[in-house]
């Protein structure tokens, strides 16, 4: 049976998992992660040149991002399991990440007031109420409303992806995470190209919105419920608007949606394998085919009949990020036991902040060199890239220090108080 030095040596299959130490590489991970991403969101304005050559062959954008969905995966299911509480489980989520996001739309509010950014989509103001209500809900990918900042659309995934590990914890059936990754990878490599994209939010724009906020609201409750019907019905609530948006409501397409969703699944069942919780050759054998499928089934061209989806596939480029992606994390996790460089070790744990602000940071360069850097002397725009690599990451690191951290003590301490009372719903027996 696989041991690590995460789980004791007597840890049987279907074990509960033990509290565990931060791990550096995972760290690393996401420090890299964000640092391709930065990279990714700076070629236009900096580096056009290498977008035009390289951007056909290989997407740094989606090769980050995919590195952040199965780290998430490996890491956020093993949180909910070691607090055993849902509510816990939540308040955490909570605070993790709407401070930080909290200030990134006002900044995002201030700097575009200013003239200093791109400014907020149009579309936002057509219908503001609905879009506030839908960016709060962290789903506005999902419902077919403009990301205030453009990378924002990666966090309707994770919000997904937490709604649906919260119903699986609830129903007992939270060691399927194998299966389901399998699942969800043909899905993706099968069915992806016949489904639609915004079928909802195009017919009801408003009533998608509204309606997809109650039920997340109604579910979420039911599922911390004493009452186990209620919980059921909770846990079907939940997995209907989760799966539902998916399927009809991704702007990215459903290819797309289900391969991320996979391979966070998967991302969850690596660990699984790995601290002995899961039989390690069926489930790396499901666990397998996701790469595979997610690889296929970007470059598979959409069906005439899937409404409102992109005609061309994924492409190459796309199907190479996702590639290296799994085998960046597979290095990583080969490597876990080594010393990671710190800079990438700190860069992870800045790396949310770094994610929602450096898109703000970019902008304001480009207005203010002149909506023209791409096409300085190389000199002017090495210089031009010093200020925008030492601004987000000084603006990250200070985001953090002050934003991320004092709420997160803050949630620890709101859910210490409510844990004496015992009220969270626990490891279903």
């Amino acid at each position: 049976m696989p041991t690590n030095t995460l789980t004791p040596p007597e840890t049987q299959i279907g074990s509960r998992p033990a509290a565990a130490a931060r791990m550096g590489w995972l760290d690393a991970l996401r420090g890299l992660a964000a640092l391709v991403v930065v990279f990714e969101h700076s070629l236009d304005v900096l580096l056009p040149e290498v977008r035009e050559g390289a951007s056909p062959w290989f997407d740094f954008g989606r090769y980050g991002v995919f590195v952040f969905f199965l780290v998430s995966g490996y890491v956020v299911p093993f949180s909910l399991e070691r607090r055993g509480s849902v509510r816990e489980f939540w308040v955490g989520r909570f605070f993790r990440l709407y401070p930080a996001w909290f200030v990134s739309v006002a900044l995002a509010l201030v700097l575009g007031s200013a003239g200093l950014s791109y400014g907020l989509p149009a579309a936002l103001g057509d219908r503001p109420w609905a879009s506030a209500l839908a960016h709060a809900t962290m789903l506005q990918d999902l419902l077919g409303v403009p990301n205030a900042v453009n990378v924002f659309w990666t966090l309707s995934y994770e919000m997904v992806f937490y709604l649906l590990v919260t119903a699986m914890f609830v129903a007992g059936v939270h060691r399927s995470s194998a299966r389901v990754a399998l699942g969800f990878g043909v899905g993706a490599a099968i069915l992806g190209v016949a489904l639609p994209s915004v079928l909802l939010a195009s017919r009801w724009p408003g009533a998608t919105i509204f309606a997809a906020a109650l039920l997340l609201a109604v579910g979420l409750a039911a599922m911390v419920s004493g009452r186990r019907r209620v919980r059921r019905a909770g846990v079907a609530v939940v997995v209907a608007l989760a799966l539902g948006l998916l399927v009809l409501d991704s702007r990215i397409g459903a290819i797309e949606s289900l391969c991320i969703i996979a391979t966070m699944f998967a991302g969850t069942a690596v660990r699984g394998i790995q601290d002995g919780r899961l039989r390690p050759w069926p489930a790396a054998a499901m666990v397998a085919v996701v790469p595979a499928f997610s690889v296929v089934a970007g470059l598979r061209t959409p069906t005439a009949w899937a409404v409102n989806a992109n005609p061309n596939p994924l492409g190459l480029d796309w199907s190479a990020a996702v590639a290296a992606a799994w085998l960046t994390f597979l290095a990583g996790l080969a490597l876990r036991r080594r010393p990671m460089p710190r800079v990438l070790v700190w860069s992870g744990l800045v790396s949310y902040s770094v994610y929602l602000l450096h898109p703000l940071v970019i902008q304001a360069i480009w207005v203010v060199g002149g909506r023209h850097t791409g096409h300085l002397p190389g000199s002017v725009r090495l210089l031009w890239g010093v200020v925008l690599w030492t601004t987000v990451l000084a603006s990250a690191a200070l985001a953090h220090r002050y934003v991320e951290r004092p709420a997160q003590r803050f949630g620890r301490r709101l859910t210490a108080r409510r844990r004496t009372a015992d009220d969270g719903v626990r490891v279903p027996a």
